[in-house]
């Protein structure tokens, strides 16, 4: 389905933040890369690049969130080792595919402004917990304890993330198999009900 030129820019926004990180995304750039018209950025922004780097942090937590639905729904079997394991294998997949360029625009924002920006601390905040709530639901299904489920959760996205970044300084995808086998064991172990 067409997006049309406000959503183009936030994901851009998203895309560039990956890569550039916050600082050295510029609005003409993202205008540029949304293949947007000029003047569209003050009409749909009116609070400018806080406003629509704001935007592409909840885009970007809403599509974690997104993916974590369907990397479960898509399990044989499913258990919570095999869920971090697909999450992880989205990395690894892209890092092998298209190189160590992108990282995860969450990391990049905090990384870049948000010891300078506390609307932006915030925005990333809510983007990681609506990535982090949907993990702990399907840790829920999957037989963890509601007790649990959020701590597995926090454990799964903060060893995913440092991975990730771990993956992009070392040019390597190790980083990635290694979470994803060590911490299975530990995953599966919190699950009650087969």
């Amino acid at each position: 389905m067409p997006r049309s030129p406000r959503e183009r820019m936030v994901f851009s926004a998203a895309q560039l933040i990956r890569t550039q990180g916050v600082s050295g995304t510029g609005l003409r750039d993202v205008v540029e890369h949304a293949e947007a018209p000029r003047g569209s950025l003050q009409h749909y922004f009116p609070g400018g690049k806080e406003q629509l780097v704001d935007e592409a942090v909840a885009w970007a937590g809403s599509y974690a969130a997104r993916r974590v639905r369907e990397y479960a729904e898509a399990l044989e079997d499913p258990t919570p080792g095999k869920l971090f394991a697909a999450m992880a294998r989205q990395w690894r997949d892209e890092f092998t595919r298209t190189g160590f360029a992108g990282g995860c625009p969450l990391v990049a924002a905090t990384a870049d402004s948000a010891a300078a920006s506390e609307r932006l601390r915030k925005s990333v905040g809510a983007a990681f917990a609506a990535w982090q709530a949907p993990v702990a639901g399907e840790l829920e299904r999957m037989g963890v304890p509601e007790r649990r489920s959020g701590t597995l959760a926090l454990l799964m996205l903060s060893a995913l993330e440092g991975a990730i970044v771990l993956a992009r300084a070392h040019h390597d995808v190790a980083p990635l198999d290694a979470v994803a086998t060590e911490l299975a064991p530990v995953l599966d172990g919190a699950a009650t009900r087969a």
